[in-house]
């Protein structure tokens, strides 16, 4: 007598059984289409946020260069300056 594994069964049916109804593809295309959509609007977004860090970083970088021997009121002004890229880069990253 063969040995029966206890976790499967015989069921019936075989090449006469009907088969599963198959999803209409343009269906499974518009949704593969709408998952790339959201995947390339979230990817969009971070991307555009690294965009903004890298613009207000490189401003107030460039306000620094402008002034090769700054005064104390330009020392101020530029260092007010970049607490507030700072301030801001802080804002979008903690939206995001």
């Amino acid at each position: 007598m063969a040995a029966t594994n206890p976790g499967f069964e015989v069921i019936e049916g075989g090449a006469d059984a009907p088969q599963p109804a198959q999803p209409d593809p343009n269906k499974v295309a518009i949704a593969v289409i709408m998952l790339g959509i959201k995947t390339l609007s979230a990817r969009a977004l971070t991307a555009a946020t690294d965009l903004f860090t890298l613009i207000t970083c490189g401003g107030a970088w460039y306000l620094w260069y402008l002034t090769p021997n700054p005064n104390p009121q330009q020392i101020a002004h530029n260092s007010i300056f970049a607490l507030f890229v700072l301030a801001a880069n802080w804002i979008v990253r903690r939206k995001a």
